[in-house]
């Protein structure tokens, strides 16, 4: 079976959003066996959004369902896009209710070694078109869904107000577009705002057998 790993592996230099945690790693080694701590913060590499992320009252990221984050997906080619996804953009490809879609983009192109401000974003009516459409999950290949700096906060109200699930921080450099079966499993961190994810495609023409 053909799988392939989209998640960006956490180490001590993994770029971070600015103001976020630093990853800290500490490996303690005994007689017979290793233990290490780790310190790092919920949005760190790939991981998941929860609607308390910015709703302060609304449900933690072990409340987002399972279903939601594993289940049949599009990836989306907006690698010509020079600065933000617009809902013209999105119009072209003709979202329907019920999917999950992650949006290929030139972050992609560029590694995941450090952190760059000017990397490809989700505009607010955008956002807002996803929303109306009733899409379950949004990706995007870069650590936050909406411009940094930005006084527009949509990307992240518009979906998590209807808790659609958002993944930041997916490595597509190696997916093509099209159609796969989408498996998203972040950390179960009682009532926090988000949590690192391991994330995997399969391409539905890798001779899977894949019953919904």
């Amino acid at each position: 079976m053909n799988i392939i790993d989209i998640s960006h592996p956490i180490h001590a230099k993994t770029p971070v959003y600015p103001g976020n945690p630093p990853v800290r790693i500490k490996t303690t080694r005994g007689k017979t066996s290793a233990h290490s701590e780790i310190s790092f913060g919920t949005h760190t590499g790939t991981h998941v959004d929860s609607p308390k992320h910015v709703f302060f009252k609304m449900s933690g990221v072990e409340k987002i369902p399972l279903e939601q984050m594993i289940g049949l997906c599009r990836v989306l080619d907006m690698t010509k896009v020079k600065e933000k996804i617009t809902t013209a953009d999105l119009k072209r490809w003709r979202v329907k209710k019920g999917e999950r879609i992650l949006v290929k983009t030139k972050n992609s192109s560029r590694a995941f070694k450090r952190f760059y401000a000017d990397y490809v974003y989700l505009d607010g009516e955008a956002a807002e078109y996803l929303a109306k459409k009733g899409i379950v999950l949004f990706g995007i290949d870069y650590l936050s869904v909406k411009k940094k700096g930005g006084s527009d906060n949509r990307p992240h109200t518009a979906l998590l107000r209807k808790k659609i699930a958002i993944f930041e921080g997916l490595d597509l450099s190696k997916v093509r577009t099209g159609r796969y079966f989408f498996i998203g499993m972040p950390l179960k961190l009682e009532g926090l705002d988000g949590a690192p994810s391991r994330a995997a495609l399969i391409p539905l023409s890798s001779g899977y057998k894949i019953s919904l």
